[in-house]
């Protein structure tokens, strides 16, 4: 993949959208959220037709603050998962990426007072709605050891929300896989956030 990538989130009819796109603007996925599932499943798409299934993203159980979210290929065989640290990580956004029952990466948003600020911003009546200019997020992946590997920051924007995907070291196909998977569903779960 060419980096640096564009996450485009959009919530149009009470669903939300996200694509990803990389420098040339080749569509690399897609997903479209059904909302009102007891049990989240989502299907990733190679197209916005949504006609050729790349991978699935099901939750370990009913609707809950700590459910796992398994990653599965075409084929059905598993390539990872991702699940929200637990009431330690209130505070700040943090998620864990697995390979299996190993957790090979972590995700964690780097200044959690963004969200503070921006809560507050967008109570003030009419000038509120400019938060999404002022107040942009980001969130890095990091490995077992600290190592930053990627990069998701929030691109100022009023309508839809942009973010541009930096990798910072090598990932290998499956790492790579795993950590663009974990970024959208994160993405889905912390979508009332900046």
């Amino acid at each position: 993949m060419q980096y640096p990538l564009q996450l485009t989130f959009k919530f149009w009819a009470f669903s939300p959208q996200i694509s990803i796109v990389d420098t040339q603007g080749n569509l690399l996925f897609y997903v479209k959220q059904k909302l009102f599932k007891l049990k989240e499943a989502i299907t990733v798409f190679a197209d916005a037709e949504r006609t050729r299934p790349l991978y699935y993203i099901k939750a370990d159980r009913v609707i809950d603050f700590s459910a796992r979210y398994d990653f599965t290929n075409e084929n059905g065989i598993s390539i990872g998962a991702v699940k929200r640290q637990g009431l330690k990580s209130l505070w700040r956004a943090r998620y864990d990426v697995f390979d299996g029952e190993n957790i090979n990466f972590t995700i964690q948003e780097k200044n959690p007072w963004v969200k503070i600020a921006d809560a507050l911003f967008q109570e003030i009546p009419v000038v509120g709605m400019l938060s999404g200019f002022v107040f942009n997020p980001t969130y890095l992946v990091s490995r077992s050891d600290s190592s930053v590997v990627m990069r998701l920051e929030k691109i100022p924007s009023f309508f839809s929300r942009q973010f541009s995907i930096k990798a910072m070291d090598k990932l290998s196909e499956q790492e790579e896989t795993q950590v663009l998977l974990s970024l959208m569903m994160m993405l889905l779960l912390e979508k009332n956030r900046g």
